[in-house]
């Protein structure tokens, strides 16, 4: 048994903060042969909102080593990174919408849990004069009703008419009962998704997400558009 020491680091270059611990040991569940555990992970970071038309995303991936793994700061057309939740709109001169997304995938690429944001507001004489924000959450089920389940969801925006600056938090707490664990005490992703906008119709998305136990190949997906 490998015994993890806890560890800081921060990726400036692409605001991403990490923090590890716990043992890496296997989890006791159905199925489950020699895959390294890394213990509890907690990961956060932010991403600029790009120009109406682009989506900016990143994967974060959890190494051999158990430590982040962070890759590039993508910038693509909305067109071609469609993800699930309400569709794209363009901005228009005083009004815009924006969507973030924030998805935990195991190591074959299937997506455990994620939370969604959007957020539609407009301005005029440098105030926002609306602005309407919501979030969605969705997770994996397994075929005999197991798997993934939706624990917790919080929603909440601090202005809606005549702000300076508009702040929508949304968060999602999911527990896993399943093939890979059937206690149900050893998976627990939380994630936490941040948005700011600015009467200038900018806009910043930070993103959290706290894991109970994570696994080598588990990566992290997020973005906002």
């Amino acid at each position: 048994m490998r015994y993890m020491r806890f560890a800081s680091a921060t990726l400036a270059a692409v605001g991403l903060v990490s923090v590890l611990g716990g043992t890496a040991t296997a989890a006791p569940a159905t199925g489950q042969d020699t895959a390294q555990s890394c213990g509890t992970v907690k990961l956060s970071g932010a991403l600029p909102v790009p120009p109406a038309g682009m989506s900016v995303q990143q994967t974060v991936t959890i190494g051999e080593d158990c430590e982040p793994q962070a890759g590039p700061v993508r910038y693509v057309p909305v067109s071609a990174a469609a993800k699930s939740g309400a569709p794209a709109v363009a901005a228009a001169s005083t009004s815009r919408r924006i969507r973030s997304w924030n998805e935990m995938y195991d190591c074959c690429n299937i997506r455990m849990t994620g939370l969604y944001t959007t957020a539609d507001w407009s301005a005029a004489d440098g105030r926002i004069s609306k602005a309407t924000t919501t979030a969605t959450q969705q997770w994996n089920r397994e075929p005999w009703d197991a798997g993934w389940s939706l624990k917790s969801a919080a929603d909440k925006q601090d202005c809606a008419t005549g702000c300076s600056v508009v702040n929508h938090e949304a968060a999602a707490d999911f527990t896993y009962k399943g093939v890979f664990d059937p206690t149900g005490d050893w998976y627990a992703n939380a994630h936490r998704s941040q948005v700011k906008l600015a009467a200038d119709a900018t806009a910043t998305c930070t993103f959290d997400v706290e894991l109970k136990h994570t696994f080598v190949g588990w990566n992290w997906q997020r973005g906002c558009e």
